[in-house]
């Protein structure tokens, strides 16, 4: 397969690449810092993908994405699977006094998603084939005080992916909405971690089957279904004076 992951050096993408590279794929990979998406691409090699292309890219510059999905698809000849896994955990209390920090934030989790989803879903709808993944989160599902900004944008983009489900099925390409919930990983290192937390590598392997199996939405690990089921559940007026 031919395999696009934008965001490659996260540390979720990271270990996703690493499962498609031991099945022997084709890899474009997108990514911010290009020291560390050239170490990728070494060990990458090592575990034995057919071929990596690269690209360095600033994913707030969203001038630059038609040509960074352009570049990919000349690469590759034609996208099999998009992933894309870029992202950023804002300041919230900073975020909170400051619109410029908000829509900083909004721009990297929320508008960016979308301006890529745009180019990609273009070129999929047109070769009538492939699978779009986005990793979102569960934080999107309802919002909680200490990062409603972060959970603000990522429900913009999981409630984009249904619209544009429903408008690509007909065109022979699927869309996956994928939500991680606490994951250990450099992006959380300040955080005390307890047991509900997961690792890159778990969070990898729910992601690769989800895609495999055309699921619609895929939570990361699996109980984070059960666990939002029951946040969901809880009243406004409760939930209004949690701040967990």
């Amino acid at each position: 397969m031919n395999i696009l992951i934008v965001g490659a050096t996260s540390a979720i993408a990271t270990s996703t690449a690493r499962i498609y590279a031991e099945r022997r794929n084709h890899l474009f990979l997108i990514a911010r810092n290009g020291e560390r998406l050239s170490d990728l691409v070494e060990d990458l090699k090592i575990r034995g993908a057919q071929s990596i292309g690269t690209l360095t890219l600033d994913l707030d510059d969203f001038a630059a994405h038609a040509g960074a999905i352009e570049a990919a698809v000349a690469t590759l000849q034609q996208i099999d699977v998009a992933l894309l896994c870029h992202g950023t955990l804002p300041d919230q209390a900073a975020s909170e006094v400051s619109f410029k920090l908000a829509l900083k934030a909004i721009n990297t989790n929320g508008l960016s998603v979308i301006s890529l989803l745009t180019e990609i879903a273009q070129r999929m709808s047109a070769q009538g084939k492939g699978t779009i993944a986005v990793i979102t989160s569960v934080a999107g599902m309802r919002g909680r005080q200490p990062n409603y900004i972060y959970g603000a944008a990522k429900a913009l983009v999981s409630t984009y992916l249904q619209g544009m489900r429903g408008r690509l099925h007909e065109h022979g390409v699927h869309v996956v909405d994928i939500r991680p919930g606490l994951v250990d990983s450099p992006m959380t290192a300040k955080f005390k971690k307890g047991p509900l937390w997961s690792t890159p590598e778990v969070v990898a392997e729910s992601i690769v089957k989800g895609i495999t199996n055309k699921r619609h939405t895929v939570f990361a690990p699996g109980y984070w279904r059960f666990i939002m089921f029951v946040v969901n559940c809880i009243p406004e007026g409760i939930f209004k004076r949690m701040k967990f």
